[in-house]
């Protein structure tokens, strides 16, 4: 196995138990413990975890939010088959929403050419990949712009949230549970989320599997506020069931 996957392997498992090892690590790879070190290493300079006594833990379980750049290079795969997935979810013609956030960047890249939309987003990214796409009218939201996830939050992305009304709503998220439901770290990023999620008809909400389970600072949506959950399928079946039960249909993408 490649540094690459292992360190890869290493991250997920991070994610899925909340700490990893390093003497277990070290015994399941049949490497040495300096090997793992430098593995955990690598990662903590990628911001996605935290070196701790005798481990890590993911950056998720700290509170932290990996900025922009950072996410972007995380679950790519799996990002795309979502987003893949995610466009059976379009109306054939209309307006939608698309959240702030990587996978809903992929699914801003995707977005057919074959079809008149009205794309409303508060990121600025987002914004900036649809502005050259003759079928597309983006209409941005306005407000204060965090520097860490290039959306616009407070009052005034709030009040433009207010007064819009779509057909779809692509909402991300940092973590959800079904106790908790979806949640995110910054209070001013999630009360755009709900902002976002009442303007909608719909609402589908686009997450990897690593976000399952993790509970953030701030509760946005309840999974009963969902319809449609789209995600890959490393999720546990159980976990899977349990969600569905909660609410949203569960696609495995």
């Amino acid at each position: 196995m490649y540094a690459e996957e292992r360190q890869q392997v290493i991250l997920e498992r991070a994610r899925a138990k909340g700490r990893v090892d390093v003497a277990a690590l070290a015994e399941e790879f049949d490497v040495t413990t300096e090997t793992i070190r430098r593995d955990l290493t690598v990662l903590e300079r990628h911001g996605v975890l935290r070196r701790v006594h005798g481990g890590a833990i993911p950056v998720e379980r700290l509170g932290f939010e990996p900025a922009l750049s950072v996410r972007e290079t995380v679950m790519t795969d799996e990002k795309d088959r979502i987003a893949k997935a995610a466009l059976a979810e379009l109306p054939e013609n209309g307006t939608i929403l698309l959240d702030a956030g990587t996978t809903t960047a992929r699914l801003a890249d995707a977005l057919p050419v074959d079809r008149e939309l009205t794309v409303v987003t508060h990121s600025v990214n987002i914004a900036l990949s649809l502005i050259t796409r003759p079928n597309v009218t983006v209409m941005l939201v306005g407000g204060r712009l965090r520097s860490r996830t290039l959306a616009s939050v407070d009052a005034w992305a709030l009040q433009a949230l207010r007064d819009t009304f779509v057909e779809v709503v692509f909402i991300a998220t940092n973590g959800l549970s079904v106790e908790r439901g979806l949640t995110t770290p910054d209070p001013a990023e999630a009360m755009v989320k709900k902002a976002a999620i009442a303007s909608g008809r719909r609402c589908v909400l686009l997450a990897d599997h690593t976000k399952v389970g993790n509970d953030h600072f701030s509760r946005f949506a309840d999974l009963s506020d969902i319809d449609t959950f789209i995600t890959d399928t490393d999720i546990d079946d159980s976990v899977a069931e349990e969600i569905s039960a909660a609410g949203p249909r569960v696609v495995q993408a």
